[in-house]
């Protein structure tokens, strides 16, 4: 997993409440559990004007003008600003996955579903919680800003603007540091692989008929 300490970049706004899994990610791409490859599926049924299915050429499906990561001014956005209850509906860890893929690294929103929420964590994704009346601030700049950037340090828990603006938000000791230092799941269990080794020896000296 990437670590993340300070990212600077550009924020693209979706100005929708109650954006489910299945929106982010569509059932038919959750086949594959690699990780990797969901980014061009991300929002499919919005960003496209046919139906999407794994495997197509997504370069030649034909793109929804209207949508808003199809704007050229939000190309290669890291930072996404969203509405009330954002990644509600499945438990689907696919939708961080797509998210991550597709290339943002952090979501700035009054609120997240559970679930959603706690698996942004453990893949890469920073979900910043701030008041909805500070989130629609955010949204006003952005979209009467083009090229708008904002500045996230983890570390210090704090949200910069070009004007100089300063926001804190809130976050979870043991999340913040998972983050900071790039550790999953996977990551934190490997910190202890000398005990599970010497463990794993151990068990075979006192118990030696398991492994027969």
């Amino acid at each position: 997993m990437k670590a993340f300490t300070i990212l600077e970049g550009l924020v693209a706004p979706l100005d929708r409440a109650n954006v489910d899994t299945d929106a982010i990610i569509p059932k038919q791409f959750l086949k594959s559990i690699k990780r990797s490859g969901f980014g061009p599926n991300l929002f499919d049924e919005w960003r496209y004007r046919d139906h999407g299915e794994p495997g197509m050429d997504n370069a030649s499906r034909p793109l929804n003008p209207d949508f808003v990561l199809n704007a050229e001014r939000y190309r290669g956005a890291q930072i996404l600003l969203t509405r009330q209850n954002f990644g509600c509906g499945s438990s689907r860890e696919h939708a961080p996955w797509a998210l991550e893929d597709y290339g943002f690294r952090a979501l700035i929103g009054p609120s997240f579903a559970d679930i959603f929420f706690n698996n942004c964590f453990k893949n890469g994704l920073l979900p910043i919680v701030l008041p909805e009346a500070v989130v629609d601030g955010l949204f006003s700049q952005c979209l009467a800003n083009e090229g708008f950037r904002l500045k996230i340090d983890l570390r210090e828990q704090t949200v910069s603007a070009t004007d100089g603006s300063v926001l804190s938000f809130e976050v979870d000791a043991f999340r913040k540091e998972c983050l900071l230092n790039g550790w999953d799941d996977i990551g934190l269990t490997l910190r202890h692989a000398e005990k599970i080794r010497a463990f794993e020896a151990q068990r075979k000296v006192e118990h030696p008929y398991f492994f027969a």
